[in-house]
């Protein structure tokens, strides 16, 4: 065989490891007994060991050296430009580091769990002071003497970097406050939804709405978290949500932002499948999936007025008037606190003040005995109301239990992204909004499939959604989509 072959043979049993890792994850976050998380911990580190002795075998090294791409397809140079750029940031971390990374924020999990649903900051402080102190180790091995915080952005956005990030916030952030501005001094106060929905029910119609949306059932499941997610890849990838029965519409749209992510999983290549261009090519690409899913597309005026009728034949009630009354509830603009129930509006300021202070977590500018306070003062700052409790404030969000620092500024990127692909879509589908109104979402899934998703790790990310739109990514569209929408809304 082949020197690439050989290569690519490592590569899919390392990546079945990965995957079975994966299976790990998602078992403690949704059926692991409680009293397991020690164990599970010691399972995880144990894994990530033969993970990390894998990913720095130092045949991969030769492979790569022997490999003449001169006669390689575009697919191969893409599984070769993966490879290096895995094996690279594999051979500086420390085998140890890797492990005790794994242990540490497998156990951070539940400690963080126990702490939101207690309210309890000081339970989870020490936990996250020896996570925020093992990702600085990893940060400084991964730059090599340059910015930490970069180094480990590249991990779910590679080529971008906090300085260009900071920038592009610095140009969202005026357009985000003005609208804001605008809409809280309209006059227009749009209620909620009233009532109580069944727990049942709202999964039931959770999964139809997936369904509408090309979720395939034969490889994927719906379970319940704290925290929603998207596990697996290929033929295996699953989803998971949260019920209130007061709240519905979180449920709803917390199953489709995740099935956004499942369908591009489900969706790339099979020839790919196990290879490392067998995912989504960056999480700001898998972010823009999830995103116009649930919001383009799934809080449009058209599907919403789909969905306002299910909602009466489900529930016996609509929680609203009619269905224009439903579609400015499912819009709604408030200063709420959650992260993953906020508007579109106030979303990427949520997204703002944590790049932020976990930049500083990272830089040693901040520490995390003084995040809960540095937390509040800025959120009070950017939504105009003080944090009620931690579990609506710091203790919100699961990522910095399990380490991901440099993940949050991708949900904006993830916004930007789709804010460009909604635009090309409108023009390469103009009947889009017939389907929505009978509650289907197919003409526009199939042509996410065609133009994002089946490629997988094919291209860069922004070359991605350039291929896509025939334009650089920017965020224009986005705010112009924000303005027109909301605009209309509340008759600014």
């Amino acid at each position: 065989m082949s020197a690439y072959d050989d290569l690519l043979d490592h590569h899919r049993e390392t990546e079945a490891l990965a995957e079975v890792m994966g299976r790990l994850g998602w078992d403690q976050e949704t059926v692991m007994p409680r009293g397991g998380a020690q164990q599970r911990a010691e399972e995880m580190g144990a894994l990530e060991g033969v993970l990390h002795r894998r990913r720095t075998d130092p045949r991969i090294g030769a492979w790569l050296a022997s490999i003449d791409e001169g006669g390689l397809g575009a697919a191969e140079r893409a599984q070769l430009r993966h490879i290096r750029r895995s094996y690279s940031r594999a051979m500086r971390l420390p085998e140890t580091l890797s492990a005790e990374l794994a242990r540490v924020t497998s156990r951070a999990q539940g400690i963080w769990a126990e702490a939101r649903a207690a309210d309890d900051v000081a339970h989870f402080l020490p936990t996250l002071t020896e996570v925020i102190r093992l990702k600085r180790e990893e940060a400084a091995a991964l730059a090599e003497g340059g910015d930490l915080y970069d180094a480990l952005l590249d991990d779910y956005e590679p080529g971008a970097t906090g300085q260009g990030i900071a920038e592009m916030f610095d140009r969202m952030r005026p357009r985000l406050v003005s609208l804001r501005e605008r809409i809280m001094g309209s006059g227009r106060d749009h209620p909620a939804l009233s009532g109580r929905y069944g727990a049942e029910a709202q999964l039931t119609l959770a999964r139809e709405i997936a369904t509408h949306f090309g979720y395939d059932w034969r490889h994927g499941r719906l379970d319940s978290s704290v925290h929603p997610f998207t596990s697996g890849s290929g033929t295996d990838v699953r989803i998971t949500t949260r019920v209130d029965e007061a709240e519905p519409l979180g449920c709803l749209y917390s199953t489709l932002h995740e099935v956004g992510h499942g369908a591009y999983e489900q969706g790339i290549d099979p020839a790919f499948h196990l290879t490392p261009v067998g995912h989504g090519v960056s999480m700001g690409v898998h972010e823009s999936q999830s995103r116009i899913y649930e919001n383009q597309l799934g809080r449009s005026a058209a599907f919403c007025g789909w969905l306002y009728a299910r909602f009466g034949e489900v529930f016996g009630q609509a929680g609203a008037a009619d269905a224009q009354a439903f579609y400015a509830a499912v819009n709604r603009v408030h200063s709420g606190y959650i992260r993953t129930e906020a508007d579109e509006v106030h979303y990427n300021l949520h997204i703002m003040l944590r790049f932020d202070l976990e930049r500083d977590l990272i830089a040693g500018r901040l520490e995390a005995a003084d995040l809960e306070e540095a937390w509040n003062t800025r959120f009070a700052a950017d939504f105009g109301v003080a944090v009620d409790r931690p579990a609506n404030g710091v203790l919100q969000d699961v990522h910095w239990s399990v380490g991901l620092f440099g993940y949050f500024p991708t949900y904006t990127l993830g916004n930007v992204y789709a804010g460009c692909l909604y635009q090309a879509l409108r023009a390469a589908v103009p009947d889009l909004d017939a389907g929505l109104a009978r509650g289907h979402a197919e003409p526009a899934t199939d042509w996410l499939r065609a133009h994002v998703q089946r490629p997988g790790g094919l291209y860069a990310p922004a070359e991605v959604i350039e291929r896509a739109c025939g334009f650089a990514p920017h965020e224009g569209p986005l705010l112009d989509y924000l303005d027109t929408k909301f605009g209309a809304v509340y008759g600014l």
